[in-house]
């Protein structure tokens, strides 16, 4: 029975700059490459033309491509991970097992039982940082607590990255951070460390009971010149002016470290936004209840009118708001939203219909192709007023005057509702007026 090392890829599907890969390639034994198709979490998706899922395995048929040629070749099971690592452990002999930390309440569960699993055969388990630049802990104020103002905690985040960034400058004159970067490589052989085996089988997505879709997957590869341009165009819809680099930040195609430096020349506020990244990562990994209910607890003494055929029109963008409607049919049909019409949509349905914000940030989680839990309960938490953000309840966005801010000439919603200013297009659902004081009422009546 062959001695190895598992690396076991979850929100990682890299091999270049990948924390937990390296440190296990750096060690005695030969890695295996892992990957797990989680029934916890396939079995609880509805909808089997998931194009999540798609994604995932056709990079796992890339990644193990990528393998097959340095003569090993990826390990893919589909099933219960217990299950999984005790047949592991009866085919190989392990030494230890490497992966990348998730923050997230269900990985932190799942690891925990797999960690016992391998510690009672003896089994080392390494985890490593690599799905965010800091995380928990790493960012505190002077007396070790957490941050819950994104300004003060984004200003310490800045001073961090710059302290961690010693650069060597190579052949060519570019400039590369030695110790952010996990280069160079401990070896000049490094990927030659790879267990050598026969080209292993992948599941089909349809023996696990989903099917492929039509669904086209943003590129990993943006021009330089949309994230110089970032923060003039990234707020109107009609324009190809955000990077769609969400789903391959989720899955951890590309490296969230090489990003992030790159943005840091580029584009201040692209760089912003990657810190609220960290900051909603680092939210829910020091208060895990912000899954649940609402960071500032009062507001879940909020009635919510939660009227099912009201959301119902939302879901399916027909609420009589054009920039509302075009969001959640964009949506709807590719898996991606605009994230000024996020903001858009996520107020309208918490403070215009006042309709929980779990339910909004359900819908959104069933649909995202970015989909990630401590980004999307932030956001969805923030335009409902009961998450980090300070700004009172009271802030209101005005689709009318979002739509004349952002799309005035109405392209953006032209492409989504083709029936926009025709006889077919509802009347809107409710009137802002009314909607915005009868939220302000109940607002102040939970508060």
């Amino acid at each position: 029975m062959p001695k190895v090392n598992i690396f076991w890829f979850r929100r990682d599907l890299r091999l270049e700059d990948n924390a937990g890969l390296y440190h296990a390639l750096k060690g005695e034994y030969p890695v295996l490459p892992l990957f797990i198709f989680d029934r916890n979490i396939l079995d609880g998706l509805e909808d089997k033309k998931d194009a999540r899922v798609e994604f995932i395995h056709n990079t796992l048929q890339e990644l193990n491509g990528e393998l097959k040629e340095l003569g090993g070749s990826m390990l893919v099971r589909y099933g219960f991970p217990n299950e999984i690592w005790g047949s592991l452990l009866s085919e190989f002999d392990i030494h230890a097992v490497y992966t990348n930390r998730d923050y997230e309440s269900y990985a932190l569960e799942r690891d925990g039982e797999v960690k016992s699993l391998l510690d009672a055969k003896g089994v080392e388990f390494h985890t490593f940082k690599d799905h965010v630049i800091f995380e928990k802990g790493e960012v505190n104020k002077a007396d070790g607590t957490p941050y819950t103002v994104f300004t003060h905690y984004s200003r310490k985040w800045r001073e961090k990255l710059a302290s961690e960034m010693d650069t060597f400058v190579d052949a060519e004159g570019n400039e590369e951070p030695v110790s952010f970067f996990l280069k160079p490589y401990p070896t000049e052989d490094y990927f030659s460390h790879f267990y050598q085996m026969k080209p292993q089988p992948i599941p089909s997505l349809e023996g696990m009971g989903f099917e492929p879709t039509d669904i086209v997957i943003p590129s990993k590869v943006v021009s330089r010149g949309v994230i110089r341009n970032y923060d003039k165009t990234r707020d109107f819809p009609a324009l190809d002016g955000t990077s769609r680099l969400g789903i391959h930040f989720r899955f951890g195609t590309i490296s969230i470290r090489e990003k992030a430096w790159k943005a840091g020349r580029l584009n201040d506020t692209f760089l912003n936004e990657l810190i609220w990244r960290d900051f909603y990562a680092m939210i829910l990994a020091e208060f895990p209840q912000v899954a649940k209910r609402s960071f500032r607890p009062q507001y879940d003494q909020i009635e919510w009118r939660n009227k099912e055929e009201e959301f119902q029109k939302w879901c399916e963008g027909q609420t009589g708001y054009p920039i509302v409607d075009a969001g959640m049919r964009q949506l709807n049909q590719t898996g991606y939203m605009h994230n000024r019409v996020r903001m858009i949509t996520a107020s309208f349905l918490t403070k215009h219909l006042l309709i929980d914000w779990r339910w909004g940030e359900a819908y959104f989680a069933q649909k995202l192709l970015d989909f990630d839990l401590a980004s999307n309960n932030g956001g969805w938490q923030w335009a409902a007023g009961c998450g980090t953000d300070a700004a009172p309840y009271f802030r209101i966005f005005n689709p009318t005057s979002q739509q004349e801010k952002f799309d005035k000439d109405f392209r953006y919603v032209h492409r989504w509702v083709p029936e926009y200013n025709t006889p077919r297009y509802p009347k809107p659902i409710v009137d802002h007026k009314m909607a915005r004081e009868r939220c302000l009422s109940v607002y102040k009546a939970a508060l």
